[in-house]
């Protein structure tokens, strides 16, 4: 096979442990072509650990060819629940969980500063007590300026896109 680009081959499904692949090293200012083999190249990539909440997994280069992660779990990727029955204000450590929130009568969730950019919680009315959210601080943003969600069984999530800086989406209400 003559020369060609990256652009014009087709994709491969996977390459074969004996495929060889070249590689042109140009550090110096002059090119070298090596060749590699897929087997070589993988053998050589590091292996990651994910943590999980009741182990680790470890992805080898190998899984990230074939799929196959030796049926271990991937673990780590759910979130915690936090219950509440009354008035809540937010904390850095409810990043990532979701909120559920059961009580009769209204309830406000405060939410203050210094939770950082990329904060996000999500929230349920499990009761029948309207939530509102509050800004302590902070500002929060809604497409239709919507401060609560809207009834029973809503959810809404809350994100912060920059620091002190809110955005509440879902199933809200005015």
């Amino acid at each position: 096979m003559a020369n060609k680009k990256f652009t014009e081959l087709t994709d491969l499904p996977s390459p074969a442990g004996a495929d060889i692949l070249a590689i042109v090293d140009d550090v110096a200012g002059t090119p070298t072509t090596k060749k590699v083999t897929a087997t070589n190249l993988m053998s050589l990539a590091p292996v990651q650990s994910v943590a999980g909440q009741t182990g680790t997994v470890t992805v080898s280069a190998g899984d990230l060819t074939d799929g196959n992660f030796d049926g271990e779990a991937i673990l780590g990727f759910n979130a915690s629940i936090n219950d509440k029955t009354d008035d809540y204000t937010l904390l850095a450590s409810d990043n990532g969980k979701v909120v559920v929130i059961d009580k009769a009568s209204a309830v406000t969730v405060t939410v203050p500063s210094g939770l950082g950019a990329g904060f996000n919680c999500s929230f349920v009315q499990k009761g029948a007590g309207q939530v509102s959210f509050s800004a302590s601080s902070t500002t929060i943003n809604n497409r239709q300026s919507h401060t609560k969600i809207n009834a029973q069984y809503g959810v809404a999530s809350l994100l912060a896109y920059a620091a002190d800086t809110f955005v509440l989406a879902g199933d809200t209400a005015s």
